[in-house]
């Protein structure tokens, strides 16, 4: 009776971690660029009591056996790497991506990471960078006399200049890519760090060779489904309040023993 409780409270365990992964989705719901994150369960070790395809007697053998569950885990969190709805703001600074990459940026400390959110601000340096101040690597600097910029499809940075100066080109967007995105870290701040899981890093521009196309005067909206995860959350409700009813039945059980034998 013991193990149907723990058993039990396993369960309760793994699905108050998938209602924290829930609530997060449903928090980050109008954060640009943000990827849902799913939560992945499998069962915990097994009991054998009796081994499939055991000797039941001189001349049978136990065609299925005798095998209890001890519970279930979270085993990981998962990002979903589909793509989020286009938002317009007709910022020539807001840029898209429509398609597989990421933007990369330079962190404080040096390191890189990477991003989906392309609202882009200019520096006190005229340098792009994210909302939370990182350059873009590579580097786009716009000059001081820019009357407009323009971001092409392929990523290409031009700028019209004052006093009659014209068009000019001043930097070239690049995507980087990975094998496996769902490996990638999140560490806060719409980025992502690079892992073992997620591969070596695929840099190339927008378009080629499998990467997305930038879009200019939109921002790529979150992927997450209010409505999916509200059903989410009653079923996850409804799992944990089944599973506290089965410590509860298994308590009853209990302190009837203790009562009448």
């Amino acid at each position: 009776m013991d193990a149907s409780m723990w058993v039990a409270k396993t369960g309760l365990s793994a699905q108050s971690t998938r209602m924290t992964v829930i609530a997060n989705n449903l928090a980050n719901v109008n954060t640009i660029g943000f990827k849902k994150d799913r939560a992945n369960f499998e069962d915990l070790l097994y009991q054998r009591i009796v081994q499939a395809g055991a000797q039941a007697d001189a001349t049978a053998e136990t065609p299925t056996g005798m095998m209890l569950g001890t519970g279930t885990r979270v085993v990981s969190t998962e990002k979903l790497h589909r793509q989020g709805n286009m938002i317009s703001t007709e910022n020539s600074l807001d840029v898209a991506i429509a398609g597989d990459g990421f933007f990369a940026v330079q962190q404080a400390d040096g390191t890189t990471a990477y991003t989906r959110d392309g609202s882009f601000k200019i520096s006190n340096e005229g340098v792009l960078v994210t909302g939370g101040g990182e350059p873009l690597i590579p580097a786009i600097n716009i000059p001081q006399d820019a009357m407009s910029i323009t971001i092409g499809r392929d990523g290409t940075v031009s700028a019209e200049l004052a006093a009659g100066g014209g068009l000019s080109q001043i930097g070239q967007f690049q995507l980087t890519r990975f094998a496996n995105p769902a490996g990638l870290t999140p560490v806060g701040r719409n980025l992502y760090a690079q892992t073992n899981a997620s591969g070596d890093p695929i840099v190339g521009t927008p378009g080629d060779q499998g990467a997305g196309m930038l879009t200019q005067g939109v921002l790529e909206a979150s992927n997450v489904n209010v409505v999916e995860e509200m059903v989410n959350m009653i079923e996850t409700q409804r799992a944990y309040e089944i599973n506290s009813k089965a410590i509860a039945a298994a308590d009853g059980m209990l302190r009837f023993l203790n009562n009448n034998l």
